[in-house]
């Protein structure tokens, strides 16, 4: 004999838990949509906010690199005018170092023309002296009173001509 089941607990027990499912599977699955949807749209925000983030980083990496050129540009500016100005204080010094060279040669040349001057003239007046010193001994060792009055007298006749 067939037991129905209708008198079977284990089939109440199916059958409800199948009513259940129904009346429960609509607002489980709401909520679960309503989960799913909330999550969706929070991994939505979160995407649109690393898109966000993105363009401003994209944005601020290319206003670095701008600014890292700009500043590349400067520095080989400035690198380009220190060299100017760097060979052009090496001209200025190299033409000063050759003026103060030429100056102090000019005034060696000088000093060695005034010490030459001085020597010639020291050398004059030493061999005037020396000769004016072997003039009176020897006019004084062979001059007689009779050839020193031949002298003068031979001086005095020349005077004339020499004034004129």
């Amino acid at each position: 004999m067939a037991v129905l089941p209708l008198t079977d607990p284990k089939f109440w027990v199916a059958v409800s838990f199948f009513v259940f499912l129904v009346i429960a599977w609509k607002p489980l699955i709401l909520r679960i949509v309503r989960l799913l949807d909330a999550r969706a749209e929070r991994i939505r925000a979160e995407i649109a906010e690393a898109g966000r983030l993105r363009a401003e980083a994209e944005g601020l990496l290319r206003d670095a690199k701008a600014k890292h050129e700009t500043a590349r540009a400067e520095a080989e500016a400035l690198l380009a005018h220190a060299r100017e100005e760097a060979e052009r204080v090496a001209k200025e010094l190299a033409e000063a170092t050759a003026a103060a060279m030429a100056r102090r040669e000019k005034m060696a040349l000088d000093r060695i023309a005034a010490a030459e001057a001085e020597a010639a003239a020291s050398v004059r007046a030493k061999a005037a002296d020396l000769a004016i010193a072997a003039t009176k001994r020897l006019v004084a060792e062979h001059l007689t009173p009779h050839g020193h009055a031949t002298l003068i007298s031979r001086a005095i006749e020349e005077l004339p001509q020499k004034l004129h």
